[in-house]
């Protein structure tokens, strides 16, 4: 007689992935935003990556990881990796975010902290491997504040914008001969991007506050696709090279309208707005196509073995294509350079600070983005640290902690505009374990 086993550490590990499966629900269906940058409010808001902090840690170097520490990683940024995979692999995580805000006369900080995502990769032995989850795609979350006046009338205008776009995924990989593997994923988008105009009258107490709130509904089928091509490089070195894309996808943005009107604030706090009294017009505006970026990464790593790894990234994205609205700002093509790697002191020693993996990478932006003809760029140092976790299961299950830090800059102060100064943190849970082990009894 045969069963199929799982370790008991699995059970653990499912129990938080539920968890955060329901959390990120949650999140997904409110809608909350990580974003406070001012230039999210252009395209589809703050683009994030296909990142795990493993990834991220290293400046975000990712076309051409197929392992880590010498074994096969859940890599979603390019699906080739999971030809590689001989173990169940879970990843789950959060994002924190605090940033400054600053232009020529004012600076302010924010922070927030929300879901990052959650995966499962599963080997399929000669097969190749199969992936799925749930990631952010996109937020939205700015703020401006005007006053003006007309005549002897005084009224406050404040342009605000919040929501999200997540994406579910579903990848394969495959090795169809030897070194060189092959693979896609398909993404359904979903989520609602809201901007807002506040009107609000100051020296009339009887007037009444209006709220104009547009609502895109995004939906829409996202395919991109890798490959790679290791290659041992004598009996202690290893060599991969990447290639990942993204076709220039159509999405739909449903779009609609509502005014509201509200009790006048008599509170004297600037950021209060009263809750709807009546609604004065509410519409559905005209549905529209939008172009996600056609996208061409390159990039490689050279490791050995357990020891260390190091690599290189050049993405680029062309956006030129891309319009949500009528009166958005065009935006260009854009790219990305990122040099990382990683360090393991001594994967024999009985130190465990000797089995921790260190970190380091840089990224440099150029952004899609041009705004009073002056580039938005992006730049940022990266740290970060895996933490291994004490195998069990009579060592066919190991899990790390993963922890990265982005310390960067967008933006500018020239021409009146604003630059952030921020840092991201990312923390995640890996599991490695082996399912469904043929054991006979007796």
């Amino acid at each position: 007689m045969h069963r199929y086993l799982t370790g008991s550490f699995t059970k653990i590990a499912l129990k938080i992935v539920v968890g955060l499966a329901i959390f990120a629900g949650q999140e997904s269906y409110a809608q909350q935003s990580t974003s406070h940058s001012p230039y999210s409010q252009f395209g589809l808001g703050q683009i994030r990556e296909d990142l795990f902090p493993q990834t991220r840690a290293m400046g975000g170097i990712s076309t051409g990881v197929k392992y880590l520490n010498g074994l096969p990683t859940l890599n979603i940024a390019n699906p080739a990796s999971y030809s590689g995979m001989n173990r169940t692999i879970l990843e789950a995580g959060m994002y924190g975010n605090f940033t400054q805000l600053s232009n020529n006369q004012s600076t302010d900080q924010t922070a927030d902290f929300a879901f990052s995502h959650l995966a499962i990769g599963i080997p399929l032995s000669k097969y190749g491997g199969l992936a799925f989850g749930l990631i952010p795609f996109s937020d939205v979350g700015y703020s401006a504040t005007s006053t003006q006046s007309l005549d002897t009338l005084q009224y406050r205008t404040s342009l605000s914008g919040e929501g999200g776009i997540n994406k579910a995924f579903l990848g394969y990989g495959v090795s169809p001969i030897k070194g060189l593997s092959v693979g896609a994923n398909v993404g359904f988008l979903f989520g609602n991007l809201y901007d807002l105009t506040n009107v609000n009258f100051l020296n009339v107490s009887n007037a009444y506050q209006t709220q104009m709130r547009e609502t895109r509904n995004i939906r829409g089928v996202a395919v991109d696709y890798g490959l790679q091509y290791s290659r041992a490089l004598g009996k202690k070195y290893n060599l991969t090279v990447g290639y990942s894309g993204g076709l220039d996808n159509r999405i739909t943005a449903r779009r609609s309208m509502i005014a509201t009107i509200s009790d006048n604030n008599n509170l004297g706090d600037p950021d209060y707005i009263a809750p709807p009294s009546d609604t004065t017009s509410s519409r559905i505006l005209s549905n529209s196509l939008i172009n996600l970026p056609l996208k061409h990464n390159i990039g490689f790593t050279l490791s050995k073995g357990y020891n260390w790894m190091i690599g290189a990234d050049f993405k680029y994205t062309d956006w030129s294509k891309f319009q949500s609205t009528q009166s958005q700002t065009q935006m260009e093509d854009g790219y990305t350079i990122a040099v990382g790697g990683q360090i393991k002191p001594d994967p024999t020693s009985v130190r465990y600070l000797n089995q921790v993996d260190y970190r380091l990478g840089f990224r440099y932006s150029k952004t899609p983005l041009v705004y009073r003809n002056q580039n938005i760029n992006d730049m940022a140092v990266t740290v970060g640290f895996g933490f291994p976790l004490p195998e069990t299961n009579f060592g066919r299950t190991f899990s790390q902690i993963n922890i990265s830090a982005e310390l960067g800059q967008q933006g500018t102060l020239n021409n009146n505009l604003v630059r952030e100064r921020y840092i991201n943190i990312n923390f995640g849970f890996t599991i490695n374990d082996s399912w469904f082990i043929r054991r006979s009894l007796d």
